[in-house]
């Protein structure tokens, strides 16, 4: 998915002390007629929860009056996009050559690299759009690594009154076998009603729950829809609790404090401004570093980067590594 944002904000990307529930700002995704996503991370309160950088949530949206997502060609450097759908169809097509379907509890993991483009486009056959989008920023040793895609299918297990659907990473003995550059956690965790879960987690990892829908505390705080509850480092334990009487659904993500310098504007993640205003660059005029997509049918052919800054953009390093 794209930061289709006109004049997005410089993000120096660096876990700040912080501890607590980030909540969202609304940001809409494509034209004047764009779906709303909520918008969790990055905030100026914390950019990172270990390598994940970049949180939107969506839905549930009813695009039978054809105001679906279309996302044309855009670029991406220096991370991997984590789709997740909880309802609805979405088409992906990129410059590796990849023309895939994202599904319900279906992972499908791009690696830019060194640099990729990408469309998505919610497809006739969806009525209710829902889903999260992710991204991963990649350490430096791989930002430059080959273009990638990679699909999986978590089989759902239950752990006392919760059922979990790990997508990266480990927890409660499930495991994924899918690639990432770092340690990292992602999992969808399904209460039910009146349930109270304690899991099992990485001390070393610094989590991060988003919460899809439900009456939920975590670790005692209550959240609203889209909040991203933050559990920093140094406990072995995550405390879920659905105080409703309907099921109730979370995101859960995790990895180590990521130790390395990041900034991070509009689709790039670079290490210092003349990374990104190289790419942008790059991107404006057409360089093969992101190659092109195949098959978009959309109105317009490829998204414009948007002016920088009048300003350096500055990276700043994570206080707590």
């Amino acid at each position: 998915m794209s930061n289709t944002e006109t004049a997005p904000a410089e993000v120096a990307c660096a876990a700040v002390p912080f501890a607590g529930v980030l909540h969202p700002r609304e940001v809409p995704l494509g034209g004047p007629r764009a779906i709303r996503v909520r918008r969790t991370l990055p905030q100026r309160e914390r950019s990172l929860i270990g390598a994940w950088c970049f949180v939107d949530h969506y839905g549930p949206h009813d695009v039978r009056g054809g105001t679906g997502m279309d996302v044309p060609p855009h670029p991406h450097t220096g991370l991997q996009t984590v789709s997740w759908l909880f309802s609805g169809e979405v088409e992906h097509r990129d410059s590796a050559g990849v023309h895939a379907m994202v599904r319900p509890g279906e992972l499908n993991l791009m690696t830019s690299g060194a640099g990729i483009c990408h469309s998505e486009v919610s497809t006739s056959a969806t009525t209710i759009l829902h889903g999260v989008q992710l991204w991963v920023a990649l350490p430096d040793e791989a930002r430059d690594t080959d273009r990638g895609f990679a699909h999986f299918v978590p089989v759902p297990r239950l752990v006392g009154d919760a059922t979990l659907r790990v997508f990266l990473g480990e927890l409660e003995g499930l495991r994924s076998p899918v690639n990432t550059f770092t340690p990292l956690l992602g999992a969808q965790v399904d209460l039910d009603p009146g349930a109270e879960v304690r899991l099992r987690v990485d001390p070393g990892f610094e989590h991060g729950v988003l919460l899809d829908h439900g009456d939920v505390s975590v670790g005692g705080v209550p959240l609203e829809v889209a909040d991203l509850a933050f559990q920093a480092a140094g406990t072995d334990r995550l405390d879920l609790a659905n105080r409703g009487t309907e099921p109730a659904r979370l995101v859960l993500l995790g990895g180590p404090p990521f130790p390395e310098e990041l900034v991070m504007w509009w689709n790039f993640v670079g290490r210092s401004h003349d990374d990104i205003a190289t790419y942008r660059a790059l991107w404006e005029k057409g360089d093969d570093r992101f190659g092109a997509v195949a098959g978009y049918e959309g109105a317009t052919e490829r998204l414009r980067a948007p002016a920088l800054p009048n300003a350096t953009l500055r990276p700043r390093r994570n206080p707590w590594v």
